[in-house]
This record gives C-alpha cells, sequence and structure tokens, in this order.
C-alpha cells in the first residue's frame, strides 16, 4: 500500500462516493449526463471519433490508436495485434462491436478481437471505471467499437450511394480495396461492404525483412434495417472479418509446430513460414425506439459472434451468444438506464500432436445480469453518474464440474464546476469480474487441466482529474489506479487453471489541445506502472498486460484551403528500466496530405509517410521485448502509399 498515488486516489475517491454515490457512465455513451467530453476524457472516458478515424486513415487497428498515449496495439499482420488500454489488455475489458459482446483469442500468440477498419464509425474507451450498463466483467474498463450505417453514409433522403477506395504502398503495404454500397427508401435501409488487403512481408528501418507480416485480409459486411413511422427500429448485421498467409511458426512441445505471429522468432528454434488462419464471424439483431413519447425506451439486442484460430499444432474456437434488453426512464434532471443482459461462451480446442498433444477439452461460462445507471445534472455546478449491477454466473470446467458464483458491482462519478474554466472530477467503480474462461487451442494441451483453488476476479479502479477550457485552449489531467484481484491462470502453468494473480495499474495523464478554425494541436502523455503480483509486468503476460511505462502522443492537422489539407502524428516512448530488461526509447513520425479537386466531387486522393524517419523499434505493448528467448518483431520502417476514394 505506501503508493502515493494510491493514496491521494483512494482518499479523494472515498470523498467522491460519499458526497455523490456518483459513477463515471463510462464512454458507452447512452445519454450521458457529465455531457461534455472534456469531463468524459478526465474521467477516463475517451471517444475516437469518425474524423478522427478517418483522418489517421487506417489499415489495421492498431492504427486505429495513433494519437493516443493510454491506448497502444501491438505489431506484426492483424492476426497478431493486441490492444492495451493503459497496459491492461483488452481480454480483461468489456470489447463490443455494434452493442455485442466479443470473446477473446483462441490461441495467445494471436489477437483478441479481429477487426477490418473500413467501415469503422468510432470507438468509445471506458479506462478503469465502466458504468453498470456497460456489460458484465468489465474488470479493466471497455471498448465499444461502432461501424457505419447506411444513413451515417446517405445524405437526408438520398436512395442509393457507394464508396470506392483503393489503397497502394511501397514497403510490403501491397494494395488495399474496399468497395461499399448502400440504400434507403420506404423506411428500409441495407448496406453491403467488401474489403481486401494483400501485401508482402515489410522491412523494418534498418531494411531488414520480418518474415510471416504479409497482409492478407478479407472483410465483408452485411447491414440491413427497417425505421418505422413511430421511431421503431430493427436492424440486422453480419459480418466475417478474415486473416490467413504465410506466418512464423517454430516446434514446440509434440514436436509440432505452433505459429507465433507476434514473433520475430524464437532463440534456438529454427522459424518456418506456415499458413495460418484467423477469422472473427458475427451475427446481431437489434431492436431499438428512437422516438419514445412516454417512459416506455426500450432497446434490445441478440448476438452470436465466433472466433476461429488455425496455429498449425493446435487449433481454437471461442463462442459467443448474449443479448441485453434495457429500458430507459426519465428523472428529474437526468435518466435510469435498467435492464437485464446475458451470455454463454464456450472455448473448444484441438491439439494436432502425437499422444496427450492431440487432447482436447472444452470451458463454458453462462451469465445472467440485471443493472441500473443513473446520469443526473444537480443543479448548474455538478452533474452525477451512479450505478450498480448483480450478476449470476456458471463455469463449467473442462472436467464438466460446474463452479456457480455471484456478485455485486458499484459506479460512482462527480463532476463539479470550480470556477467557469476550472472542473474537478473522480470516479471510482467496484466490479465483481467473475470467472475466464481458459485458452482454447490448449484445453488439456499436454496433460488434463486441474481447477483447483479457482475462484472469481474481483476489482477496484478510481480516477480524479483536473480540466480547464478557455477559448481555443483546452487543458487536463488525471490520476488513476486499477487493480484486479484473483485472476484465474487462463494460460495454465502445468494445468493449474485455479493459480491466482493480482493485477494493477497506476499512474497519470496530461493532455493540452489547441483547436482553431482552420487546424488543431494536441499532446497527451501517460504514464502506467503495470504490475503482476507486486513486481513489474513482462511482456509475455498473456491476457493480462504489457509494460507501457511513459508514453507521449502528438497530432496535428492543418486546412490549407478547401482542396488541401495536411497533418500528422507522432510516438515517444520512452525508457523503461523498471521491467526485466531495460527497455529502449523510441520515435516514430507519420505525415499526410490530401487533396479534393474541385472539379470532381467526391473523389480524394491521399499521400501516407508513415515512420517518416525510417526509425528501427520495437512497438512497447508487443510481446517479448523484454525476453531473453525471444526475437522481437521491429515495426515496419518507413513506409509510403497512395490512396483514392470516391463517392457517388
Amino acid at each position: 500500500m505506501g503508493h502515493p498515488v494510491r493514496a491521494a486516489l483512494l482518499a479523494t475517491t472515498c470523498v467522491a462516493a460519499t458526497t455523490a454515490h456518483a459513477q463515471d457512465d463510462g464512454v458507452f455513451l447512452g445519454t450521458l449526463r457529465i455531457e461534455a467530453a472534456q469531463a468524459q476524457a478526465v474521467l477516463g472516458n475517451d471517444q475516437i471519433t469518425e474524423d478522427e478515424i478517418e483522418r489517421r486513415n487506417p489499415k489495421t487497428t492498431k492504427d486505429v490508436f495513433v494519437g493516443e498515449s493510454s491506448i497502444s496495439a501491438s505489431g506484426g499482420a492483424a492476426i497478431a495485434q493486441k490492444v492495451f488500454v493503459n497496459g491492461i489488455e483488452e481480454s480483461l475489458l468489456s470489447v463490443t462491436i455494434d452493442g455485442a459482446r466479443q470473446n477473446k483469442s483462441a490461441f495467445h500468440h494471436t489477437g483478441n478481437i479481429l477487426l477490418d477498419p473500413a467501415l469503422l464509425k468510432s470507438v468509445e474507451v471506458s479506462k478503469g471505471i465502466a458504468p453498470a450498463d456497460a456489460g458484465p466483467g468489465a474488470v479493466g474498463g471497455g471498448l465499444a467499437y461502432t461501424t457505419k450505417d447506411a444513413r451515417d453514409l446517405l445524405d437526408g433522403d438520398e436512395a442509393f450511394g457507394g464508396r470506392v477506395g483503393l489503397t497502394f504502398g511501397d514497403n510490403g503495404l501491397g494494395t488495399r480495396g474496399t468497395l461499399t454500397v448502400f440504400g434507403q427508401q420506404a423506411g428500409f435501409e441495407w448496406l453491403l461492404s467488401a474489403t481486401r488487403h494483400e501485401g508482402d512481408d515489410y522491412e523494418d528501418g534498418d531494411g531488414d525483412t520480418v518474415q510471416g507480416t504479409a497482409a492478407d485480409v478479407t472483410d465483408y459486411i452485411g447491414k440491413f434495417a427497417y425505421t418505422g413511422p413511430g421511431g421503431g427500429r430493427l436492424s440486422f448485421a453480419a459480418s466475417e472479418t478474415t486473416d490467413t498467409g504465410a506466418r512464423a511458426a517454430q516446434a514446440g512441445p509434440g514436436g509440432i509446430l505452433f505459429t507465433r505471429p507476434d514473433f520475430a522468432g524464437v532463440v534456438g528454434r529454427d522459424s518456418v513460414l506456415t499458413d495460418a488462419l484467423s477469422r472473427r464471424t458475427s451475427y446481431t439483431l437489434s431492436y431499438v425506439d428512437e422516438q419514445p413519447d412516454t417512459w416506455f425506451a426500450p432497446s434490445l439486442q441478440l448476438s452470436y459472434n465466433e472466433q476461429e484460430i488455425d496455429a498449425s499444432g493446435v487449433e481454437g474456437t471461442n463462442t459467443s451468444l448474449s443479448g441485453f434488453a434495457k429500458n430507459e426512464f426519465a428523472l428529474a434532471n437526468g435518466t435510469l438506464t435498467a435492464g437485464l443482459d446475458f451470455f454463454k461462451e464456450t472455448a473448444e480446442g484441438q491439439g494436432n500432436g502425437p499422444g496427450p498433444f492431440a487432447s482436447s477439452g472444452e470451458e463454458e461460462l453462462t451469465n445472467v445480469g440485471v443493472f441500473a445507471q443513473a446520469r443526473q445534472d444537480i443543479g448548474d455546478h455538478v452533474s452525477l453518474s451512479y450505478g450498480a449491477r448483480y450478476d449470476w454466473q456458471t463455469f463449467t470446467d473442462a472436467t464438466g464440474e460446474e463452479h456457480d458464483d455471484s456478485g455485486f458491482s458499484a459506479n460512482g462519478a462527480i463532476d463539479y464546476m470550480l470556477t467557469d474554466t476550472l472542473t474537478l472530477n473522480a470516479g471510482i467503480a467496484s466490479t465483481w469480474g467473475g470467472y475466464e474462461l481458459g485458452e482454447a487451442a490448449l484445453i488439456n494441451f499436454g496433460g488434463a487441466w486441474n481447477y483447483d483453488g479457482i475462484k472469481p476476479s474481483t476489482a477496484r479502479s478510481a480516477r480524479l482529474g483536473l480540466r480547464w477550457e478557455d477559448g481555443p485552449w483546452s487543458a487536463s489531467g488525471a490520476l488513476f489506479r486499477t487493480e484486479v484481484e484473483d485472476i484465474a491462470a487462463v494460460l495454465p502453468s502445468g494445468g493449474a487453471r485455479g493459480a491466482l494473480t493480482d493485477l494493477s495499474s497506476q499512474g497519470f495523464e496530461l493532455s493540452v489541445a489547441y483547436t482553431g478554425t482552420r487546424g488543431f494541436a494536441a499532446m497527451n502523455f501517460t504514464k502506467a506502472d503495470v504490475e503482476l503480483d507486486d513486481e513489474t509486468i513482462g511482456s509475455t503476460a498473456y491476457y493480462l498486460g504489457r509494460p507501457v511505462g511513459s508514453v507521449l502522443a502528438l497530432e496535428a492537422g492543418y486546412d490549407i484551403n478547401d482542396v488541401w489539407s495536411v497533418g500528422g502524428n507522432a510516438e515517444i516512448a520512452f525508457e523503461n528500466d523498471d521491467a526485466a530488461v531495460t527497455l529502449p526509447g523510441y520515435e516514430v513520425v507519420n505525415a499526410f496530405a490530401t487533396y479534393t479537386p474541385r472539379q470532381m466531387d467526391g473523389l480524394e486522393v491521399r499521400l501516407d509517410v508513415r515512420n517518416l524517419f525510417d526509425a528501427t523499434y520495437e512497438s512497447r505493448s508487443s510481446d517479448g521485448i523484454d525476453s531473453s528467448r525471444v526475437i522481437a518483431l521491429t515495426e515496419p520502417g518507413r513506409t509510403i502509399s497512395l490512396t483514392a476514394s470516391f463517392e457517388f
């Protein structure tokens, strides 16, 4: 306990709790009563907007988060990329796509949520503190991805439209094409989209080829909806995203090959290229009343998603059937969102080796929760958000034994205006995390797993911050701490699934921004000290976190006129000497320019230069960067691409 950050946070948040019964409403926006975007950012709830995503022109999930010091993604091909929030891996967050719950990876050397950003509209990020209506198991916060509907792409009553984009790039980027068509008529709307990205293995800043990194992604999305005259909207979405191609693999237990796309190699083992597969398939049915005129304003959803990994020597599949039913009630100066949600998830794997390395197994986890979250303005200076949920779980382990448990979660936040330009806010959360599914691909691999001592996890999070605004200038700062206790081994050593660990992330964030009429500039800095059982976490702590340390992110853009615009971003990671080995610092800069000719309405041509100064570096969140047994992936060197996009 003697951490000064922890002491300050817990002391202040106790005051916040007794004063307000308050909670951060997260960024899973709903109808936020703490409405200012700046207030939400201080509480750890950032929205990466549609404009920001388009400005970053992402080709992978990693590209979505450039310019965000507190959010990072590991490198390599899309199959390998994992997202971290303040150093905590996304498998400890509540992750949704268009409101639908996502399961985690089936193999620890691959990413958790395979996502192509072609139709991505926004990402809402909750760092540590999540509202009760964000879903179960949000011990580290949440990530909520939203994709575009037809009505987001059509102007007014337009009946039909389309978008086509084509990118050519050097240094392995290859070619990427996207075609999207959409339409609407008499309340019906539809959207169909396809993306294909093919490339070669890239070279790092030293000119060395990094094997197994070639892009080979295919993405299909279909969306259909009907909105009735009274505002009731019924929608259905289906998508499939696949990453295939040759990936680096090495021999492992049982003498069989294991695909490890997160490594450049393993010391003392020969690497070969072998075909690997990562595939995510999702179906979502939703209903929402968008024009309620009484107390009844329901939202309902039913979703199924499946994530499949073929890593040569092992295979694994995670499935998730989930849904919710909730209603938003009007309160004095606010709202109350209440309802129930559920999920049923499975993890199933198969080993392709001899003897005990050919074994298989399955785990199952079901959850039913009830929740309520209030958001209110109290007078002109105070906004509150507070809520609670209760969850019941049944975990069926690979032996067939059932483990039943339940738990209570509560949260609260206050936003208090000290002056016209200065605001204080604070938030706390106590979250019951429940059980976690083990890694699907390795269930019973090499020997039967045992579950002695397994128990549900719990978490506590707190934030305290100030923000200042004056004209085009804004600044903010916050202290944060998240503690997650009793995390059962998802990837057990010796099959001991009941082995428990404690994880914490603590530190502070600072940001400064200037927004003018034709441009902007922003700087944000995050220092996150991530510990596992009171020691700095390692870079192969799968399903837990990474030693990110201190990161500075810069982003700027300027509209020269209505035809030309320029911009860029940079990431500066400072040396981290708290890790098992000193992690070197690095600086990487990206720049772009866009041209939208007046004589061709709907056309945009864009030039991107990523890693402008051809730096050779390993991403701070990548796997194995502090391990003597691993040859860690270096990131791509200077990469130049040209993108032409046309709307019709």
